[in-house]
């Protein structure tokens, strides 16, 4: 019978010592254009620390009003770096926890082959009724839309027919319905298996100020071993290999 005990009570304690001292969930704001990989590095994260991911997707320029007012986050995945780095400045998140998690790459696509030419070139013919692009002023892929146009000159010209939707998601929404015959999005969002469906062209760098998504921790999530394993599994090569696969470059 003693025998017995003390194998049980051996059983007991290796399990214990198998699992994680103790699990909690983490609550990320997550830039819109990041969302199937977040979704894959959750579940590859959650595998390996017992944690839960609980993440909101949107816009960047959302979450930063969202957080000045309150809202529970802990860590923030911007599309930008000024946002983290004003956050920081406004001591509304921490110093010294901002990295680049992502370097992202603007796409111009349309869900219907052909349309879109490997040089870009339909934004100058203009045989197009309605361009999709997320807000400028919250979103930096609608914002390096914007710049896109006016370094080709055909701001002016295009600008009747923009078709400006509240975050990148609904912009490629308002594409894949065909409420916009194309327009410009993350190439994360629509590089599957390394190929992409419909029509595209992706927009060379020297035409958009480099789009560095960076993450920070916000200060509801000082202090926390859940929120330090995360940002720690985001620099890490699981993480790192995901994000690659949706067309992401590293810094």
């Amino acid at each position: 019978m003693k025998v017995s005990r003390l194998l049980l009570a051996l059983l007991a304690s290796s399990l214990l010592a198998a699992m994680p001292a103790y699990s909690d969930e983490v609550s990320v704001a997550v830039a819109a254009n990041f969302t199937a990989p977040l979704k894959l590095i959750a579940a590859e994260f959650e595998k390996d620390s017992g944690h839960k991911v609980v993440a909101s997707f949107g816009s960047t320029g959302k979450f930063y009003a969202q957080i000045k007012n309150g809202a529970p986050f802990e860590i923030l995945l911007s599309a930008d770096d000024e946002t983290p780095a004003k956050l920081i400045k406004e001591n509304t998140a921490v110093a010294g926890s901002q990295f680049t998690y992502a370097v992202g790459k603007l796409v111009l696509w349309s869900a219907k082959p052909g349309l879109v030419d490997g040089a870009g070139a339909v934004l100058k013919k203009g045989s197009f009724e309605h361009l999709s692009l997320a807000d400028p002023k919250l979103a930096p892929y609608g914002a390096a839309g914007v710049e896109t146009l006016k370094a080709l000159g055909v701001y002016e010209r295009v600008q009747p027919k923009l078709v400006t939707a509240e975050n990148i998601t609904q912009a490629f929404q308002f594409i894949s319905s065909g409420n916009a015959e194309l327009g410009f999005i993350a190439l994360s969002q629509v590089l599957k298996d390394g190929k992409i469906e419909g029509s595209s062209w992706l927009v060379p760098a020297n035409l958009y100020s480099p789009i560095r998504q960076d993450a920070v921790i916000l200060d509801k999530g000082k202090g926390q071993p859940a929120v330090d394993a995360l940002m720690k599994f985001l620099k890490g090569d699981k993480a790192k290999a995901i994000i690659k696969s949706f067309g992401y470059e590293l810094s």
